[in-house]
């Protein structure tokens, strides 16, 4: 069983399915830690429904979707903010799929997008409690910086030279 990687469009129902996953575990996560309970349903039915990955579609984005056998298991995102930088965005792989190497290839993959959108740098921001996405990151070769937007979720941000 292997994985594969190929751009996937931001509103087809595989890129639907992923982002209610990614949310959920990120919400969830959020809730246990801070408030000892899960995401409200009403609250995360409204948020998935709110925000879309619109913003990772050509000529300024895109979305990858990693498949494992053929199986839609995981996510990133590219998004060119200005002339030369890119942001890493939603990298995500379900659960029983972790610990199978997903993770690193869609980073890499994402940061083959982001060349072939004139990016010469990565940035990206996450959460503290996010430990395997900062463990990720670093083994990589991403390195930790000073804040680089005002993001209220996010506690560490990192960039990467893309060579």
């Amino acid at each position: 069983m292997t994985w594969t990687i190929a751009p996937e469009p931001s509103g087809s129902p595989v890129a639907a399915a992923l982002w209610r996953d990614y949310y959920t575990e990120v919400s969830d996560r959020w809730y246990l830690l801070h408030e000892g309970r899960r995401t409200d349903p009403a609250e995360l039915e409204r948020e998935i429904a709110a925000r879309t990955w619109e913003e990772l579609t050509p000529p300024r984005g895109q979305l990858l979707v990693g498949r494992y056998d053929g199986e839609p298991g995981g996510c990133a995102g590219v998004l060119l903010l200005h002339a030369g930088t890119a942001e890493l965005k939603r990298v995500f792989v379900r659960e029983e799929l972790r610990g199978r190497g997903g993770a690193a290839l869609l980073v890499r993959a994402a940061e083959e997008a982001a060349r072939a959108l004139g990016a010469t740098r990565m940035i990206l921001d996450t959460r503290g409690d996010l430990v395997e996405a900062r463990a990720l990151y670093a083994r990589l070769g991403y390195a930790e910086t000073d804040a680089h937007n005002d993001e209220p979720y996010a506690d560490h941000w990192f960039r990467k030279h893309l060579d």
